[in-house]
């Protein structure tokens, strides 16, 4: 079984690039404490790194 990232928006996209507000839009998250479960893969972690300084991880 694949392992499962949840992942919380915790800071607002206002005021960062705007192709960072799509990466947040484009793993699922549409406001600030709202969280989603998405699959541990390599493009999943390169969105992550992208929005790193927006989101929390947890395994």
């Amino acid at each position: 079984m694949m392992k499962k990232l949840r992942i919380t928006q915790i800071k607002s996209t206002i005021g960062f690039d705007r192709k960072q507000a799509k990466v947040i839009r484009g793993m699922g998250l549409r406001r600030i404490r709202h969280a989603v479960e998405l699959p541990d893969t390599p493009q999943v972690r390169g969105m992550i790194h992208k929005v790193r300084h927006l989101v929390t991880v947890e395994e």
